[in-house]
């Protein structure tokens, strides 16, 4: 089974974590025989927008669209903006999101063996993030008021379909994984400010009605936005998946990646249910762009992520067994000491790289899910 891969490079360090991602995903397709991917690459984001004028070229949108799923390095360069003064990379995954339906915002936070975490509680930390990537705040993209330079409000939009589509895929992802790190319950922690803000409660109210669908098999949870900032910190042990609107999550996905070693340890997913975009969380870092020191794991980890997704959506075993590979190789090359400076280690984006390959090419496909 062959699939089609529309790859964006991206600004800053983007080209050269995603030329990493590439080079595991092919080696996990040779290891693991049972699908092929074709990696197409096409331009966009703000490096782009300052040769051409277009940020987001009408026939990569149309590429992406027709592709089976996208991979996206990081994109933005922090001078490079509207007139407005909003970054103007911002076009490109926001439109994606919203044309295409990727209404599941995934952020994966894994804590690594031999990665430094800066809690004294040293224990396993494994929770998903999931934030509603179409509504919330982010509806405001190329909308909200302005009045005479004086007033500007942006509008937080909250829909009874959105929310059961997001808080339904909170539940599901909940009964695929192992539950909580404390004690295994499988359960999915609604955030939100519903004490004041009624687009908030009607969050929760359509997350309690959801809910009712699986009693009995997962648990659920309620926290505010404000306490659950805190309580991530003191026992992030205590938390499976939690669900929120757009602007909450994309907030929360980012302090509890400084847990697990920062945003080069973050991979995510943009994910609808005929289309997903795959990408660190992180941007571009043009500081050390070009230098090879930028972490690629976020990278390899969303390219793990896309094959599960592909999985999932072909029932393709071989593509599940391929993301499994990957988790687990990247796993033994960090436990090893092979490491970028971020996490405390001295080794080159490359390098890193090619680690990861070398320990895929060690692990008994028996071992895999």
């Amino acid at each position: 089974m062959k699939f089609n891969i529309a790859t964006l490079p991206g600004d800053g360090v983007g080209p050269e974590i995603i030329s990493e991602g590439i080079k595991v995903l092919q080696a996990a397709e040779k290891i693991v025989s049972g699908f092929s991917l074709d990696f197409q690459k096409y331009d966009a984001g703000a490096g782009h927008y300052v040769k051409t004028g277009d940020v987001f070229p009408d026939s990569t949108y149309e590429e992406c669209k027709e592709s089976d799923a996208i991979f996206l390095g990081s994109m933005g360069i922090p001078e490079v903006v509207w007139e407005d003064g909003t970054e103007v990379q911002g076009k490109v995954i926001l439109t994606l999101r919203f044309e295409l339906d990727l209404f599941a915002g995934v952020r994966p936070v894994k804590l690594f063996e031999g990665v430094k975490t800066p809690l004294e509680n040293k224990e396993n930390i494994d929770l998903v993030i999931v934030r509603e990537n179409t509504e919330g705040l982010f509806t405001s993209f190329k909308g909200g008021s302005q009045i005479v330079n004086q007033v500007v409000a942006d509008t937080m939009m909250i829909s009874r379909t959105g929310t059961e589509k997001i808080c339904d895929y909170a539940f599901k992802l909940a009964q695929k994984r192992n539950g909580r790190v404390s004690d295994g319950q499988k359960i999915v922690t609604c955030c939100d400010k519903s004490n004041v803000f009624k687009s908030l409660a009607f969050f929760r109210k359509v997350y309690t009605e959801v809910a009712d669908q699986y009693k009995g098999e997962v648990a659920t949870d309620y926290a505010y936005i404000d306490a659950l900032s805190l309580w991530l910190i003191q026992n992030p042990q205590n938390y499976d998946v939690i669900v929120s609107e757009n602007m909450f999550g994309d907030i929360l996905s980012d302090l509890v990646a400084a847990l697990v070693g920062g945003m080069g340890m973050a991979p995510s997913g943009d994910i609808g249910y005929d289309h997903a975009m795959f990408q660190p969380a992180h941007g571009s870092a043009p500081t050390i762009a070009g230098e090879g020191i930028a972490n690629p794991i976020a990278t390899i980890l969303s390219g793990s992520m896309m094959l599960d997704w592909l999985a999932d959506k072909h029932q393709n075993e071989a593509a599940r067994q391929a993301a499994s590979l990957i988790e687990k190789a990247v796993a033994r090359a960090v436990a090893s000491g092979v490491k970028t400076r971020d996490i405390g280690g001295e080794s080159s984006t490359v390098e890193l790289g090619d680690a990861i390959v070398k320990e895929m090419e060690k692990i008994p496909l028996g071992e895999l899910q």
